[in-house]
């Protein structure tokens, strides 16, 4: 079971300095003005190059940082859950301003900075050779999609066609994205609300078989579950041995982060679902999901067919990036 520590830095600009999006005559990342029809070929004729590109940029990136896959995938997460698939996740702050953007919510604090640093990266290539034809939220979907292959995971089409969105504000984040303690309830009811159903609910979860947590996202499981000064029941003992260790309930190193999976932390498969089986599920919110009626047939099915949960993260992946308000 893995231990790591964090680092954390100053945000990075992302997109040429897209903080200026609003001021600039020509934006760099192209903006939401009408709505448009995704299809995976898209860019077929204005920029044919584009998968390679981008392709280019996250194979590298996950040689020299495999952070980056999980960051990633969950930039493409949060930015899709507020207010769609827009690249609005990617705005920095206007200095000065007393709106913050989304970036700077305190829900998406711990968001690494490989996961922004691999957009800007990518959408620098992409724009020196397609210039002012690809929107940063396209380049997310893609880079997203490498990320999960690259860790183990489906390959599937992505549909591009997404405008870049002008609007991110923080105030936006906090009931768009679902919490660590949520419930069952109040997970369908956030899914339900996207256009996802139940199973979208139970295969994106999915995504927690790479990435990490900090502490404070599951500490009270430890020592104080609901309130009754005990842990949760619903842990593995020798997990909670491990995590008390490294999470203690008051001050210890908040940079500390433990992973989702604790069986196979850096491959894309479908061991997450047998860690919920064997109470070994990291969040409350990763737990219920085998805990409740509703949702844990999905789980064990999952658990079971690996080909199964990649045939449904592809579907639910397509389905969630083609979220648009």
């Amino acid at each position: 079971m893995s231990i790591l520590t964090s680092s954390s830095s100053p945000s990075v600009f992302i997109c040429f300095l897209i903080i200026f999006l609003l001021t600039l005559t020509t934006p760099i990342c192209l903006s939401k003005t009408a709505r448009r029809q995704l299809s995976v070929d898209y860019y077929a004729k204005s920029c044919p190059q584009l998968e390679q590109l981008v392709g280019s940029v996250t194979s590298q990136q996950f040689k020299e940082t495999p952070v980056s896959g999980p960051a990633t995938i969950r930039l493409f997460f949060h930015d899709c859950f507020v207010d769609g698939c827009d690249g609005s996740i990617l705005i920095s702050t206007v200095p000065g301003s007393k709106v913050l953007a989304e970036k700077d919510a305190m829900d998406n604090k711990d968001l690494r900075k490989e996961g922004f640093e691999s957009i800007t990266k990518a959408k620098a290539l992409v724009e020196s050779k397609c210039p002012g034809i690809v929107s940063c939220a396209d380049i997310l979907a893609i880079a997203a999609r490498d990320f999960v292959h690259l860790a183990g995971g489906p390959y599937y089409q992505v549909k591009k066609g997404r405008w870049d969105g002008q609007l991110s504000m923080a105030s936006r984040v906090p009931s768009n994205l679902p919490h660590s303690n949520y419930t069952i309830d109040q997970l369908i009811k956030l899914f339900n609300a996207k256009g996802l159903t139940v199973e979208d609910l139970v295969v994106l979860s999915g995504a927690h078989t790479i990435g990490f947590a900090h502490c404070n996202q599951f500490v009270s499981r430890l020592y104080d579950y609901h309130g009754t000064k005990k842990p949760d029941p619903a842990i593995d003992p020798r997990l909670l041995k491990a995590l008390r260790m490294s999470c203690p309930h008051s001050g210890g190193n908040t940079d500390i982060v433990v992973p989702f999976d604790v069986t196979t932390p850096f491959v894309f498969d479908h061991a997450y679902y047998a860690n919920l089986e064997g109470k070994l599920g990291l969040l409350s919110s990763d737990q219920a999901l085998f805990l409740d009626p509703r949702t844990k047939s999905l789980v064990q099915e999952f658990g079971k067919d690996k080909l199964k949960f990649f045939q449904a993260f592809a579907v639910a992946m397509d389905k969630m990036g083609s979220i648009d308000f």
